[in-house]
């Protein structure tokens, strides 16, 4: 039982001794400029239109986006099936 460990210290006290004898220099990558997109103010409803209307078009939007999601899901999995089935 005594072996295993010395050997194991021996090789831990390499392996330090060898990072140590490396210099590298490790450059960090610099932060990107983040671009800002201005889109149109979203919380601030059209003088024209009543907040109502505003609601009913961002749920509008909430829903086509989530069909789309569940479309593309659909889509994946059906493909994923093909490609499967043939393996079975």
């Amino acid at each position: 039982m005594h072996d295993w460990k010395s050997e194991l210290d021996a090789l831990v006290e390499e392996t330090t001794a060898f990072a140590r004898s490396l210099k590298v220099e490790i450059e960090r990558p610099r932060p990107q400029p983040k671009e800002v997109v201005e889109q149109g103010a979203p919380g601030v409803p059209g003088y024209g239109s009543s907040e109502r209307d505003e609601i009913r078009k961002r749920i509008e939007s909430f829903k086509a986006h989530q069909e789309r999601f569940m479309r593309e899901r659909e889509e994946y999995a059906d493909s994923l099936l093909r490609r499967i089935r043939p393996i079975t």
